[in-house]
This record gives C-alpha cells, structure tokens and sequence, in this order.
C-alpha cells in the first residue's frame, strides 16, 4: 500500500498517516494480521522523522486498530477490519475537500456540484 502525505493539508503529518491506515483497511487494501511498513522505513519513504510514523502507530495502536508484536513489526489488528466504515471514511474525504476547496475561495455549493457533475450517471 502506498502512503499519500501532503504537506499542504492543515492536519498533523501523524493525523495523515492514521488516517491511510484506516483508508486502507476501509477499502481492503490492509487485511487482519497485516504488517504495516516498518517504522523506519516508512519514515525513509515519506522523508519524514521516523518519530513522526512512530507516534502514528502509537495512536493506532491505541485506537485498537493495529498491534505490535516486538521484534516482528506493527500488524493490522483484526478487530480494526469492518470496524472503520466506507461512511466513516466518506466524511473523512469530504471534510478535507471542503477544506481545499474553502482555501481556494469555493463554498460547499460549488464543490457538491462539481462532484455531481465528474460522478458517473447511473441509468
């Protein structure tokens, strides 16, 4: 799986890399028993401070979403799979569109009807 991180996007570096995890598990590109990059690698990758990747999976690990078995790495918990909802990662994707299109000056009508206009038309 590939980690997306923008600079530009006002949420923590950390914040962005939990959230591709819970976008991955949503949409089932991280499976139960998983195991996520390692943190140094990870950090080589994004070229950030592996502190950064260490306090996401820190986060995730207590959110129940990952686990960490010593010496072997940081894994997709079980649980975690079904529990992060397409709704759930919906809202997610909305609200950081409603913040990009809010600094480029656009309001919620024009982007709800630019995305009604590019979404494909069922018949």
């Amino acid at each position: 799986m590939l980690f997306e991180i923008d600079p530009a996007d006002s949420r923590p570096i950390y914040r962005q890399i939990m959230d591709e995890v819970r976008r991955g598990v949503a949409a089932g590109l991280l499976k139960a028993d998983e195991p996520l990059p390692a943190v140094r690698q990870l950090a080589s990758q994004l070229k950030l401070n592996p502190n950064t990747v260490q306090h996401a999976y820190r986060e995730l690990e207590q959110a129940g979403l990952v686990y960490v078995r010593r010496g072997f790495g940081t894994f997709v918990s079980p649980l975690s799979v079904g529990r992060v909802k397409p709704a759930q990662m919906a809202r997610q994707v909305a609200e950081r569109a409603l913040r990009d299109a809010f600094r480029h000056g656009l309001l919620a009508s024009d982007l709800i009807a630019a995305i009604k206009d590019i979404a494909p038309k069922r018949d």
